[in-house]
């Protein structure tokens, strides 16, 4: 146990988050009054620090993966929990091209005279301090450190017990990158404590937090957005739909529902269920059953999918509602278009839809009917991604409908002000 972790443990817990959420106001003020060169400085020595200490990073990690084995964690934690030289190259590129973005910081907008002569717009400003809960996934600990850093923000980061030598290793690079450019190291703070009373004072310091993000399975979100006192960006799950229209290119439809299952099966934006028109079912299904078979993917269908595809187990009501994240998937033959939409609305968890089509009024129908925060034609629903979106690393996606929707990047931690410009006007 290090000395840090030693204090800690001696702590009453309340007191040492309240600490933490006390330090990060005060280093909050620093980072927010930061120029992009300071923040881009500090962003290019996290990551230059990464690639140096990459031994001391695999070190902490394989003391990571030795607890999580002797502790049962299953393979797909395992492998999420796992650094390697690739994953350590893409935390230090993702760092680095955070640092490449466009500081969202001061930018003012919709500057507008008012006939009283003053000027009215909108300054973007940082949100102030950002906690994080995450578990698993040690890169978290670097992209949320260094889009809260960008952003202005200063963050308070508790990863996973599980994960707990590798955050501290990485959080000693954001360390060396604040100090080399200057900023107070409190703008960064990693929780060293794993005890889950943790997490419960985090969410009630609405003093010194202004915002939780959590990151992690539906569990740990539902208990934080149940318990929390302070607001909370979040999703619970991704339960993603492919739906295939009568009118779809069929050689698209096969590609893109290929991809939005087996590119990656433990992502949210993993399809879950397999929407196919009637009226095109009888040729696509056995084209896709097949791709499925090979890449091993179970499939579970309606009684009108299991006529084409004699041995699909059947689908019961739970698997329309489920989030597998495994190579499961649900497959329903629905009537028409809006049986389809009617499905979505009743099961999906407004993460990510997609329509394969190429009749245009359809394809505008879906983007205006389906309600969640990603909604596409003609791609998979793979590419609901902060990097793919062209907003570099993300937080994580919000399917709330107030303050940022979707991938939440640079931009959906900020937030605006109205400033005011006149030359001595005075109401009347």
């Amino acid at each position: 146990m290090s000395k840090s972790n030693q204090k800690v443990t001696e702590m009453d817990i309340p007191a040492y988050i309240t600490s933490l959420g006390q330090r990060a106001r005060g280093a909050a003020r620093h980072i927010a009054r930061a120029d992009s060169g300071q923040k881009n400085d500090a962003l290019l020595a996290i990551a230059a620090a990464l690639v140096a200490e990459r031994k001391k990073l695999l070190s902490a990690n394989q003391k990571d993966m030795e607890a999580g084995k002797q502790s049962g964690l299953d393979a797909a934690l395992m492998d999420r929990l796992e650094l390697n030289d690739e994953r350590i190259n893409g935390m230090a590129e993702g760092v680095q091209q955070i640092a490449a973005l466009a500081d969202p910081i001061g930018e003012i907008t919709d500057l507008a005279y008012r006939p009283s002569g003053i000027q009215v717009g909108r300054m973007r400003v940082p949100l102030g301090v950002i906690g994080i809960i995450y578990e698993s996934r040690p890169n978290v600990t670097a992209d949320a450190a260094a889009l809260c850093l960008k952003s202005g923000n200063a963050a308070i980061l508790r990863g996973g017990s599980e994960a707990l030598y590798s955050n501290q290793a990485i959080n000693n690079c954001i360390q060396q990158g604040l100090q080399q450019a200057g900023l107070p190291g409190d703008i960064v703070q990693v929780v060293e404590i794993t005890d889950r009373l943790a997490v419960g004072e985090m969410i009630q310091l609405q003093e010194y937090i202004d915002v939780i993000i959590p990151r992690g399975g539906k569990g740990l979100i539902e208990r934080i957005s149940q318990d929390a006192r302070v607001p909370v960006i979040k999703h619970l799950h991704g339960v993603c739909h492919v739906y295939i229209d009568k009118a779809a290119d069929l050689d698209k439809a096969e590609a893109i529902a290929v991809n939005a299952k087996t590119q990656r099966y433990g992502t949210c934006n993993t399809m879950e269920t397999l929407l196919i028109d009637q009226a095109v079912a009888g040729e696509i299904l056995p084209r896709l059953a097949a791709r499925y078979k090979d890449a091993g993917v179970e499939m579970r269908g309606c009684d009108q999918s299991r006529a084409i595809i004699k041995d699909m187990v059947t689908a019961t009501e739970a698997d329309w509602d489920a989030e597998y994240l495994a190579p499961v998937l649900s497959i329903k033959i629905v009537d028409d278009f809006d049986t389809a939409v009617s499905h979505i609305q009743q099961y999906s968890s407004a993460h990510t839809e997609a329509i394969v089509t190429e009749d245009y009024s359809a394809a505008r129908r879906f983007l205006r009917e389906v309600d969640s925060s990603s909604v596409m034609v003609n791609a998979s629903t793979r590419f609901a991604d902060g990097f793919e979106y062209g907003l570099g690393a993300e937080i994580g996606i919000s399917t709330d409908k107030l303050h940022v929707r979707g991938p939440v990047g640079l931009e959906g931690l900020t937030s605006q002000k109205y400033v005011v410009f006149g030359d001595g006007q005075v109401r009347s």
